[in-house]
């Protein structure tokens, strides 16, 4: 769908899909966008069924087990107004597979292009959807580069958003890290199917992040945090990757405190 057809997100409450990694590794991750949208007066709920987009299951080919996961999602979100998720990988399964998933079934097909229709990631959702660029946060001087996760900028267009966003916090000095859209080698199971390939590729990104200037490096995407993170961790190095939301929490922490 058309971003110019999707509804507006403006004054409507926000249904979070957390997703399964952050569910279960990065807690902090889902607190930290709850909190900026608190901050934002913006009405937060959170289905209690929801589970986990069925991507992992898409992308192995076992469509019909991918199905079952989507129906549980599109049944959790079924009375939401506008969903929101800090991932760009699950945004883009709900955005751009959901409609592919369920093209031959009258009974879904309806469910999955309205799921579609009122996804959002989240900085694309403050960004292009609210139109918010500065959130009133600031950090002690802090150098931050990017990585563009595959989907999200592949399938979504993300790129701009989460920069506009940090050049908001003051403090904050944003830099181009080398090679920021080149994949890290996650990729899901293509990690544990060709860990070789993906070994090589994040052998690559870990060069480039060591040999940035930026404090530290931000990402939307906590499968490629996770992966790049390990890799950085195995070689002892200083640097880490970082949500962007955990990022602009962080801004809005310092902000308060220091006001």
């Amino acid at each position: 769908m058309s971003d110019d057809l999707r509804p507006s997100p403006r004054y409507k409450p926000v249904s979070l899909f957390v997703t399964c990694i952050i569910d279960m590794i990065y807690p902090h991750t889902g607190v930290s966008v709850v909190e900026i949208l608190d901050h934002l007066g913006i009405e937060v709920r959170f289905p209690l069924g929801q589970t986990c987009c069925g991507q992992p299951a898409f992308n192995s080919g076992f469509w019909n087990d991918a199905r079952g996961v989507a129906q549980q999602f599109l049944t959790a979100f079924a009375d939401a107004e506008v969903i929101v998720t800090p991932s760009g990988s699950c945004a883009s399964m709900v955005r751009d597979y959901y409609p592919e998933l369920f093209k031959d079934d009258p009974e879904w097909r309806e469910q999955a292009q309205r799921a579609a229709s009122i996804t959002w990631e989240f900085t694309e959702y403050l960004v292009d959807g609210l139109g918010i660029t500065d959130l009133g946060a600031a950090l002690p001087a802090t150098r931050v580069a990017f990585h563009d996760a595959c989907h999200g900028l592949r399938l979504l267009g993300l790129k701009s958003q989460a920069r506009v966003l940090a050049q908001g916090i003051d403090g904050v000095t944003v830099s181009e890290l080398n090679g920021a859209d080149q994949c890290c080698g996650f990729g899901g199971l293509f990690s544990v199917k060709m860990p070789e390939i993906s070994g090589a590729m994040l052998k690559d990104k870990v060069k480039n992040i060591q040999a940035s200037e930026a404090d530290v490096i931000i990402t939307g995407d906590a499968s490629c945090l996770t992966q790049m993170n390990g890799g950085l961790s195995r070689q002892q190095a200083d640097k880490r990757v970082m949500h962007i939301a955990d990022l602009l929490a962080r801004g809005l922490k310092h902000a308060k405190e220091s006001g």
